[in-house]
């Protein structure tokens, strides 16, 4: 702790020390029970369980399975934090005694094995923790508290359904929408900017139709697999050359789905495929080649009509406002020690956390917090293995507990003491 601000840990996060066995013990059993995307009810009522307790008023079903929790403290700003809720279709394979054991149904009706592999577990732990311990010193601040915990992140549509579920009727105003996510990177240390920091998020299916026939007799066919490989071949040439060097996209397909059989050529393929950018002019450039390339590669085969092109879900850009970041990073480096807290480059992972600021026209900053283990991260650096680090998304993904915990719940209550008034 910086002891220019000792005066803050004592009387805002004092009691954080005796309260983080019981947040540890959250953050496992959270783990332990993951939900998918819109399923997340055991979740929400663990987080409205613990914001009652700390007397909010709590509302839930906003949105599907959100909560929204309001402490009302007298006349001040009012800040948003939010934590997103939901798991995903993965197998987990950590190994850890509290790993996931979960399966559960799909929105198509599928068996899937369901794990916290991006970190929300975390979100929800923090956010449990910081309006805790907000509650606990609330003779010292005046304004409100809002406290979302949102489903639905990880298929982009959460955040947008609790906006249209009347979120922005229903409760105040905020002066300010706070998040952040726990990331590769040392455990303990906070990364942040202002502009863009999460890239925005497309993703499309491809529906390509073709002419099935027997294997042995491809000149009846107009064969939708080679349509398809074609297809993948010349979409990766997008990034390498129709961008310049310094524009920056992802284009990556994830599937390919053809046949069932090795000598029966099929009717049709599907393609889905994923797009990362930073810029609206370039998203509308890549998405534009697509749609080109598709139709072309469709027509050159003979296909005998376009093909269809679905998009399955969209991410906008979040943006830090630069005022807003300024004034939240110069409270996090007085509150921790030098080399904590560090700048860094916009990500080419996606979030809804921007719908909220965006939408709402009030300034939002979204921040991440490393969770590896200090040793392992300074051992796969030294050696040059940053890359084989298990990311978000991996089975194998699994922050370290502490001190990613504990950095968690401090930087959400050093940046909301940064915007309520003082008694």
């Amino acid at each position: 702790m910086n002891t220019k601000n000792a005066s803050v840990s004592d009387t805002w996060l004092a009691n954080l020390p005796s309260l983080l066995p019981d947040l540890e013990a959250l953050y496992t059993d959270i783990h332990a029970h993951p939900e998918l995307s819109t399923q997340e009810t055991r979740t929400a009522d663990l987080a409205a369980t613990h914001l009652r307790k700390a007397g909010f008023e709590v509302t839930t079903g906003v949105g599907g399975t959100g909560v929204v929790g309001l402490l009302r403290n007298g006349d001040g700003p009012t800040v948003m934090l939010r934590a997103d809720m939901d798991a995903l279709p993965v197998a987990e394979a950590t190994g850890l005694p509290y790993a996931s054991k979960v399966t559960a149904k799909d929105k198509d009706g599928h068996t899937v094995p369901v794990m916290h592999a991006c970190g929300h577990d975390m979100h929800v732990t923090w956010l449990v923790g910081a309006t805790t311990l907000l509650a606990q010193a609330r003779e010292h601040w005046r304004g409100t508290v809002m406290a979302v915990f949102q489903p639905a992140e990880e298929t982009g549509t959460g955040a947008q359904a609790m906006i249209d579920d009347g979120l922005f009727e229903r409760f105040p105003k905020p002066d300010i929408v706070l998040g952040q996510h726990v990331m590769v990177g040392v455990a303990g240390t906070i990364s942040g900017r202002a502009g863009v920091i999460t890239s925005a998020g497309d993703s499309l299916q491809i529906r390509l139709f073709g002419r099935g026939a027997h294997g042995s007799m491809p000149q009846a066919s107009i064969d939708p697999v080679v349509m398809a490989a074609s297809t993948v071949l010349r979409l990766q040439t997008i990034v390498s050359r129709e961008l310049a060097a310094t524009e920056a996209a992802v284009v990556t397909i994830g599937s390919l789905q053809a046949g069932t059989k090795e000598n029966v050529i099929p009717d049709e393929a599907i393609i889905k495929l994923n797009v990362r950018t930073f810029d609206e002019g370039v998203r509308q450039r890549v998405l534009a080649a697509i749609t080109r390339i598709v139709n072309a590669e469709a027509a050159a085969s003979g296909a005998p009509k376009p093909p269809e092109i679905t998009q399955l879900d969209h991410y906008a850009l979040v943006v830090n406002d630069a005022d807003a970041n300024q004034k939240i990073g110069d409270a996090f480096r007085q509150y921790f020690p030098e080399g904590r807290v560090e700048k860094t480059l916009p990500t080419s992972a996606s979030e809804d956390f921007g719908c909220f600021g965006a939408q709402w026209k009030v300034p939002s900053v979204f921040w991440f917090v490393g969770g590896t283990d200090a040793d392992v991260y300074a051992k796969a650096k030294a050696a040059g293995r940053l890359n084989d680090l298990p990311t978000n998304h991996n089975p194998r993904f699994a922050p370290v507990i502490q001190p990613t915990l504990r950095t968690g719940v401090e930087t959400l209550v050093i940046a909301t003491l940064a915007w309520l008034s003082m008694k």
